[in-house]
């Protein structure tokens, strides 16, 4: 026999606890119960295969929490549920801004955007000359304007294309008070979540909302705008020369598509595009660009969203 402080005895003592406490039992039924024995050794065999796997597994995620970079390393604690800080914007925006700040701050971000479009688009060659704006000739008319330009016309096609970017030109600063009230009077029910949305969700939400009062406003002023610089008559000389151009005549202008276009609706709808498009760009700018933030309350809305991030 050996002492309990005898060397040899240290050695036959079981490292893991579990898989001790079953060999014990096993001892204390195998007189009893012989059958038993067996299936305690097995439980016993088990324990100790999952217990090293637990610490194997212990050990690998200590080690890569130690040298995995300190983002890897968050997104790690993350997925095991162990992060301490919200990943949530909206709720880190709830303590620092009032609903009221944050639907006056958007506010205000869409009627700077609406100033930046009107400066930049209401001018001559605000519209013609920027591609991502400008408007071309209707899809319905396409066809039209192959044959024009096939027949050496290029002068009537390019005079219709510039008199109803003209017309929107025209029509842009008489709409901006249109866009101011359409603003002021929105009501934002989720400006949170709008705050911290996309580049230009504020963008998208005003058009949502707004867009169909906004073409019934902005259409007369358009229609004005057309008359003014020769939408209507620039289209007839352009229909006229391509149906001259036709050896079927009337029925070759069919064939050509010629058919009725509403270019008051078609300008009306081609120039919002546009005003949606520069109000998008700015509100990007205002989101991404410190400098863009010319006002105390963008400062401290959009401020709050880089912050939060």
């Amino acid at each position: 026999m050996h002492s309990p402080r005898d060397p040899e005895c240290s050695k036959r003592r079981p490292v893991f606890p579990r898989a001790a406490l079953l060999f014990s039992r096993s001892a204390a039924v195998s007189a009893a119960a012989p059958w038993k024995v067996d299936c305690l050794a097995q439980l016993a065999s088990l324990s100790l295969l999952l217990y090293t796997s637990t610490m194997k597994i212990k050990f690998v995620l200590l080690v890569l929490l130690l040298i995995l970079p300190c983002t890897i390393r968050a997104d790690l604690w993350d997925l095991l549920g162990l992060s301490k800080t919200s990943s949530n914007p909206t709720s880190a925006l709830t303590s620092s801004l009032s609903q009221d700040q944050i639907v006056q701050g958007l506010k205000e971000a869409l009627a700077k955007g609406v100033q930046h479009a009107v400066t930049n688009l209401g001018h001559d060659g605000g519209f013609l000359t920027n591609l991502n704006v400008r408007i071309p000739i209707p899809a319905k008319l396409e066809s039209v304007e192959k044959t024009l330009r096939f027949l050496k016309q290029d002068k009537l096609a390019d005079e219709f294309v510039a008199t109803m970017n003209h017309a929107a030109e025209q029509a842009v600063p008489q709409a901006a008070g249109v866009f101011g009230d359409a603003i002021t009077g929105m009501t934002i029910a989720d400006a949170k979540n709008i705050l911290t949305g996309t580049n230009n969700a504020a963008t998208q939400y005003f058009r949502r909302v707004t867009e169909t009062n906004l073409f019934a406003k902005f259409l007369p002023i358009v229609k004005q705008s057309t008359d003014q610089t020769g939408v209507t008559s620039a289209y007839k000389r352009f229909m006229d020369k391509a149906g001259q151009g036709s050896v079927l005549g009337s029925l070759g202008e069919s064939l050509l598509g010629a058919e009725s276009v509403d270019l008051d609706s078609y300008v009306t709808n081609k120039a919002l595009d546009g005003l949606f498009i520069m109000v998008a760009q700015e509100e990007a700018r205002i989101r991404e660009n410190p400098v863009a933030r010319t006002s105390e309350l963008l400062q401290k809305v959009f401020g709050a969203v880089y912050k939060s991030k």
